[in-house]
């Protein structure tokens, strides 16, 4: 018996549930052979070939487990180099790698080694995810490169069509076919987003994001000083990322602010100020937010001013200082931090932060000043998750972008653990007909470990019906209080099985239910829309 089989053996044997044991197996067993230790991906490719899957061994021999404790796992893929419209002071540009991007970041050497293939960088993510031990049934995805909406549409559609077939494991003819086949496939793409800025968004623009299957949209407005914006020539005003925030609001869409501290003209009191307007002021309020900390760089202009004594970076000190105000004082429960610093390698940054876990610096300050961060991502259950707990719906309004928002929520009682939510928007006119006067679901997620789709496990919150009671009450506050008849979904191409059994059905891109009816309507009678 090789030592890794004997490993496992031992583990499904004693029951192992904890690294602490894990590792004593490893030195008994490796003692024994006088051999080293396998490494837990070794393990994990012996334990596969198994016929029969225990999720406790999976679970133990789990490496990074972060990364699919959301609920799902994400998969970023990098556009080709393209010409960009933007003359950022702060962005980069090196040959031969999309603007704002550095030939040393993971994302860029994956996308290089693959020839900037969507489908190859797809394939090795989910390849990569599951050596070491990750579930990639569902699966977000992250187109990332720069202004997406600036690239040729025919580009577009071929990326997008390429990751889905990447997802089905098979090419399809054309991306409608491709979409239809992830409905129901091994790996569904249950969100899409992409990355571009607030002036590029129109309803023309719209359109074609809904055409490809995009839910979420990641707008760079970096600040809310015009005078930021100008002096960094962003190209865009202030009052852009209003009109494309509540655009995409009206649409359904799940909307991410990219906002940057540190610009070039800009200050600790300008920057603080940014984020008190962001949930102020009701023209914004995001639902997830991006704080990238300025970096001086050699591959971009700033770096010119930065060397003649024209800016200076905060020191970490200053910056620690401005981010936990910004998480103390002014970031709402309905809002989820993504990230708090860029990828970039220490090693190319000649001033500005470089510390890359900064997140869970912030975190241990907050612990001792006895203070946590309400965003979902502070609060989400990950792998606490007490089948015996007691749980509850919460409920919050609050008005955005001209619209009414019905952020719903599934916690304990002392509500430090989030278990699922639902995002409800009422929507009085909209640029598309299928969405005006009707209830839009923008956001259902259930958080804790990712399960396989049709697996049950007691170590997590999934599967479990905490979103279909969400969806049940948020079709009676569309039905009692918004007066409406109709609710629609902006749903994943992946998720779009999951809405079916609860009697939605799909037109012109969105999962619609008549509540009048209040009965399913026969599969039959959906119709794939192209724009």
């Amino acid at each position: 018996m090789s030592i890794e089989k004997e490993i496992i053996k031992k583990i499904i044997e004693e029951e192992a549930t904890n690294i602490k044991d894990l590792n004593r197996i490893k030195r008994e067993v490796a003692k024994k052979h006088k051999a080293s230790f396998p490494t837990n991906t070794d393990l994990l490719q012996v334990y596969h070939k198994n016929k029969k899957r225990d999720e406790r061994v999976v679970s133990l021999l789990r490496t990074r487990p972060v990364r699919s404790l959301s609920g799902v796992v994400n998969i970023s893929v990098l556009t080709k180099p393209f010409p960009c419209p933007g003359r950022c002071l702060y962005c980069p540009f090196q040959e031969g790698v999309p603007k704002s991007y550095l030939q040393n970041e993971p994302a860029v050497m994956r996308a290089v080694r693959n020839s900037y293939n969507p489908q190859e960088q797809v394939k090795t993510r989910i390849s990569s995810l599951q050596k070491t031990g990750h579930p990639t049934d569902k699966i977000e995805l992250r187109v990332i490169g720069g202004t997406w909406s600036f690239y040729p549409k025919k580009y577009q559609e071929s990326f997008i069509k390429k990751c889905f077939d990447a997802c089905n494991r098979r090419n399809s003819k054309n991306l409608a076919e491709a979409q239809k086949r992830n409905e129901k496939a091994k790996h569904r793409i249950i969100c899409l987003s992409v990355e571009t800025r607030p002036d590029f968004i129109t309803k023309e623009e719209i359109e074609r994001m809904r055409s490809m299957g995009v839910t979420m949209v990641e707008l760079g407005i970096q600040s809310l000083f015009d005078d930021v914006l100008d002096f960094n020539q962003r190209g865009h005003k202030v009052e852009d990322t209003k009109k494309a925030t509540k655009l995409l609001k009206d649409t359904g869409f799940k909307v991410c602010h990219q906002v940057m501290l540190n610009l070039p003209q800009s200050s600790v009191k300008k920057d603080v100020e940014t984020f008190r307007q962001l949930f102020e002021d009701s023209s914004f309020r995001p639902d997830f937010l991006k704080i990238y900390p300025c970096a001086v760089l050699k591959e971009a202009p700033l770096y010119s001013l930065w060397q003649k004594g024209e800016y200076r970076a905060f020191t970490n000190k200053e910056l620690v200082g401005i981010i936990k105000k910004i998480k103390r004082e002014f970031i709402p429960r309905y809002v989820r931090i993504q990230r708090l610093f860029r990828d970039i390698p220490s090693q190319s940054i000649i001033a500005g932060s470089k510390i890359s876990n900064l997140r869970e610096n912030i975190i241990k300050e907050a612990e001792k000043e006895n203070w946590r961060c309400k965003c979902i991502r502070c609060r989400e259950v990950r792998g606490e998750y007490n089948p015996k707990e007691k749980l509850k719906i919460f409920r919050e309004d609050y008005f955005a972008s001209e619209g009414k928002e019905v952020f719903l929520s599934i916690e304990n009682d002392s509500r430090n653990k989030l278990f699922a939510i639902l995002r409800l928007r009422k929507v009085e006119d909209s640029v598309f007909s299928v969405l005006k006067s009707s209830g839009v679901i923008r956001e259902i997620h259930t958080y804790g470990q990712q399960l396989l789709i049709k697996n049950k496990g007691a170590a997590s919150p999934q599967h479990k019906g905490l979103g279909k009671k969400l969806i049940k009450r948020a079709e009676k506050i569309v039905k009692d209080e918004f007066k409406k008849d109709r609710i629609t979904v902006i749903s994943g191409i992946g998720a779009r099985d999951y809405w079916r059994k609860s009697g939605y059905r799909l037109k012109d891109t969105y999962m619609i239910k008549n509540l009048k009816l209040n009965k399913k309507i026969s599969q039959k009678k959906e119709k794939y829309y192209r724009g």
